[in-house]
């Protein structure tokens, strides 16, 4: 019997005027991707979904200081929809997909990341997806020794891709 991969999609918010950077079809390839690599589970229909937002610095800053209370622009958020579902979200999640949450992406701030260590500008999107969604499905880097093992999962998602910097 064929196991079926698990299904992700992406809703685009693309209010950067360069978004276009990456187009709707290779995100949503990749989030796919990453969602087999990681064999996610937890939906009983095996369907999930989440939101990816490319902006400035200026509406991440506004972001980062409203939910992290930290002053400036950074290069990517992720808002972890769900830690402990409500009986109500138990029984919504028989027909409905698993929304994992939100990955704000500063694509300012990725430019210049991306000059800065001599990669292209849609390596640096990607990477910073990948961190995101990361964060939805779970891992995070309070230590030294998680963030490197954060960063080498991060890598191994891009290899699926076929991305190298």
């Amino acid at each position: 019997m064929a196991v079926t991969p698990p299904t992700l999609e992406i809703s685009l918010d693309l209010e950067h005027p360069r978004a276009d950077l990456v187009a709707p079809a290779n995100w949503q390839l990749w989030f796919q991707t990453w969602a087999i690599q990681m064999a996610l589970s937890g939906s009983p229909i095996d369907a999930y979904e989440l939101s990816l937002r490319i902006t400035s610095d200026r509406a991440i800053a506004d972001l980062n200081q409203s939910f992290r209370q930290v002053k400036g622009p950074t290069d990517v958020l992720a808002f972890a929809a769900l830690e402990n579902p409500s009986p109500l979200a138990a029984e919504l999640l028989q027909s409905e997909p698993l929304y994992l949450g939100d990955i704000v992406i500063s694509l300012d701030t990725a430019e210049r990341q991306a000059q800065d260590q001599g990669h292209s500008p849609v390596w640096e999107m990607a990477w910073l997806a990948a961190h995101g969604f990361l964060h939805l499905i779970g891992w995070d880097h309070p230590d030294p020794a998680s963030l490197v093992a954060m960063l080498a999962k991060q890598q191994e998602l891009l290899a699926t891709i076929e991305l190298y910097p």
